[in-house]
């Protein structure tokens, strides 16, 4: 008997494959067609071709601002994922306490990024900031608007304390899903606590961890909000990351060509990285299985 194909499933992701294509597809064409033009007003365009995509592949600004992306997103991960896994380990299991745990950990991440931004921009501050005031009456020189270490060292606490967070409860939803007969068994060759780690809790964690370091990467290498509230990409360029840099190409100096070239080199950047992140860590997860 051949079996009857219905094409009816499609009508019901009609209206979300229209809503990506405006929301998406549509400006992302927009972009590609700046980027291969020239404009200069009243909507008369020249045909640049791959002009702005070579003046930025030969622009330091872009190779500095690149450097610095990558040293931010490396050292965010460097920390967040440690510190999540390790804050999952040591929270209750079950009960009263475990819920409270979950509630307070999800708390940063229900705050919106400018206002992120704001906390920690008045919570520096010397004169009316708890952690400014109190590193100064201690005699610590801290100033995030002039020092370049007082600078870097804000912004990543800040993201450290708003995105940990989403870490551990990923992690602690891993654990979770680990049987009891994992740790009776583990109990009864009387493995120690490393064991336990390294060969039930670790493996079965390496999924949601993936998603973790994927999502924490792409959030960390397009951050914008936090970072701009803070320091404006200051003192000097020293925080002038990517999406800092780019905004002020396109809104600041109405570069359109190459900053359209920009954001798509920007764009192809995070899918190269997060592939390689995936596929990498796809076969130590075969592997470990």
């Amino acid at each position: 008997m051949e079996k009857t194909v219905n094409q009816k499933a499609w009508f019901l992701i009609l209206p979300v494959l229209l809503l990506v294509a405006f929301s998406a597809v549509i400006p992302l064409m927009t972009v590609v067609n700046y980027s291969v033009q020239d404009t200069f007003g009243q909507n008369q365009f020249f045909w640049a071709g791959l002009e702005w995509f070579e003046e930025m592949l030969r622009s330091e600004r872009m190779w500095d601002a690149l450097g610095r992306q990558l040293m931010f997103s490396a050292i965010i991960l460097s920390i967040q994922v440690p510190l999540g896994v390790f804050i999952a380990l040591n929270m209750p299991k079950s009960g009263f306490w475990s819920s409270f745990c979950l509630v307070m950990m999800s708390l940063p991440l229900l705050i919106p990024w400018n206002v992120v931004g704001t906390i920690w921009q008045i919570f520096g501050r010397v004169d009316i900031g708890l952690l400014g005031y109190t590193l100064d009456a201690l005699g610590i020189s801290y100033n995030y608007t002039q020092n370049t270490f007082a600078a870097w060292a804000t912004i990543i606490v800040m993201d450290v304390w708003h995105w940990t967070s989403l870490v551990a409860l990923l992690a602690f939803a891993g654990l979770k899903s680990i049987p009891d007969a994992y740790y009776q068994a583990a109990k009864i060759d009387q493995a120690s606590r490393w064991a336990i780690f390294r060969y039930i809790e670790l493996p079965k964690m390496m999924g949601v961890l993936m998603i973790a370091i994927l999502l924490r990467f792409m959030d960390s290498f397009m951050i914008y909000t936090e970072p701009f509230v803070v320091t404006g990409g200051g003192p000097g360029n020293a925080t002038t990351l990517l999406s800092i840099d780019l905004v002020k190409m396109a809104l600041g100096q109405f570069d359109l060509g190459p900053a359209a070239a920009f954001s798509i080199m920007y764009y192809l950047v995070i899918l190269l990285i997060s592939y390689v992140f995936y596929t990498v860590m796809t076969n130590l997860d075969k592997k470990g299985g």
